[in-house]
């Protein structure tokens, strides 16, 4: 199956430029895989750049996990990254991703300085 890069998912969530909009399109019509570094940094550049809310980065992550061609890397991790994230949008996705890839490999718990992450099961607060 082939991949993308981050640039190409932005401008599938984003479409602010058609033209690399319908190659992006193309690309993915067939079936592409998104790693989690691709999903993170995607994530990234629509709250930075794009000034994305919580709900709409949800939506863009909820979106990618339905859809019907694209396959996230251990999509029940990013499901329950989600969920955290859905639930606490202060904590960011990405803090919310590195906590249940460490509980997927059995990495528990995840140490952290991040007060707010610590309200999270299987984290501890250093």
């Amino acid at each position: 199956m082939r991949a993308v890069d981050t640039n190409v998912l932005v401008r599938l969530l984003t479409g602010d430029d058609r033209k690399q909009l319908a190659l992006a399109e193309a690309f993915l019509a067939p079936g592409a895989w998104i790693s989690h570094v691709v999903l993170t940094e995607a994530i990234w550049v629509l709250d930075s750049v794009f000034s994305g809310s919580p709900q709409s980065l949800a939506r863009s992550i909820q979106m990618l996990l339905e859809h019907d061609t694209l396959v996230l890397q251990d999509s029940d991790v990013v499901e329950a990254a989600l969920a955290h994230f859905v639930a606490r949008p202060a904590l960011g996705f990405t803090d919310c991703l590195v906590l249940e890839i460490a509980r997927k490999a059995g990495h528990k718990p995840l140490g952290t300085f991040d007060k707010a992450l610590t309200k999270l099961p299987e984290t501890q607060k250093l």
